[in-house]
């Protein structure tokens, strides 16, 4: 195992009357180090943060900590941060397989794969081992209604959704969903946490499956898989389209190819769910790529070739 040697709460964190860390939050866990995980973990370290991220394998934890040394290193030569700051980041991550390692957290973001059951499984995980009962459990979900995951606890009134958006140290966006259950506090406390301490923008949303950015997202990236499976226009045109003709950044189709096109037929499988709108219904070309493990850039592969 190669975990990094994590600095204490005090060691993380200065006395000064600048100190962007909320007093009440200076342990910080993420469960799940994949592309969000890990994207998670380097902001809240790059903030001050002492953060341990869990996984389910030795393995994946060291592909997720060399994830994470990556994304630094881009950072550093690109001038975001300094060579000095990169390695305070890094001395503030600790990434493990251990998940009891979570038992002392303030603050813990869920960051596993968009499935409900698995999430569910980690919230009662969470329940049981984090100590504290003024710990906040954040899930990062994308549309999964977070009020069932707070019911998969002993502790419905701290639990709140917090989406970020991918690449995580890039977008300032955050989404804010406290559920039926949320207290008044949790979602204050929560809100300092993104804005004060990771200079994130949170915008917030009922508790509905999609909630804002998704719930318009998802029914674009559907419409340019069916357009594309009616044979209506080539990959390549359908692309070109949004990014000259209406000066997207990205195509609808090498977004979904970024995002993740297993996680794009999540998405819009849970909206399907609760609105039973058609519009959000995965079309039978996404759910083959899925099946074939063509998910986009992750895999190399997906409406477009990343080889």
């Amino acid at each position: 195992m190669t975990d990094s040697v994590s600095c204490s709460a005090t060691d993380s964190a200065t006395d000064s009357a600048t100190d962007p860390v909320p007093h009440d939050l200076r342990l910080i866990g993420v469960v799940g180090c994949g592309q969000m995980g890990s994207g998670i973990a380097e902001v809240c370290a790059r903030a001050g943060f002492d953060v341990v991220v869990t996984e389910t394998t030795t393995a994946a934890a060291t592909a997720g900590r060399t994830r994470i040394e990556a994304s630094l290193t881009r950072a550093a030569d690109r001038g975001k941060i300094t060579d000095v700051e990169r390695k305070e980041a890094l001395h503030r991550i600790t990434v493990t397989a251990d998940f009891d390692r979570l038992a002392d957290r303030d603050l813990v973001i869920e960051a596993v794969a968009e499935n409900e059951a698995l999430k569910l499984d980690v919230f009662t995980r969470l329940d049981r081992t984090v100590r504290s009962r003024d710990a906040i459990l954040a899930t990062n979900t994308s549309s999964i209604p977070v009020i069932r995951l707070a019911t998969a606890t002993s502790r419905p009134d701290h639990v709140i959704g917090l989406h970020f958006f991918n690449p995580v140290p890039v977008l300032k966006l955050v989404e804010l969903i406290p559920c039926l259950a949320t207290s008044p506090e949790t979602e204050a406390r929560t809100t300092t946490f993104a804005t004060r301490s990771l200079a994130k923008h949170p915008i917030r949303s009922r508790d509905q499956a999609g909630f804002i950015v998704n719930a318009l997202l998802i029914p674009y990236l559907l419409s340019a898989t069916r357009m594309l499976e009616s044979g209506m226009a080539s990959r390549q045109d359908i692309d070109q389209g949004m990014v000259l003709g209406c000066a997207y950044p990205l195509g609808p189709l090498a977004l979904a190819d970024l995002i993740g096109l297993d996680t794009v037929k999540a998405i819009a499988e849970s909206m399907y769910a609760e609105f039973k709108d058609p519009h959000h219904s995965p079309p039978p070309l996404l759910t083959r790529m899925v099946e074939a493990g063509h998910l986009g850039r992750k895999t190399g592969r997906g409406f477009h070739s990343y080889s």
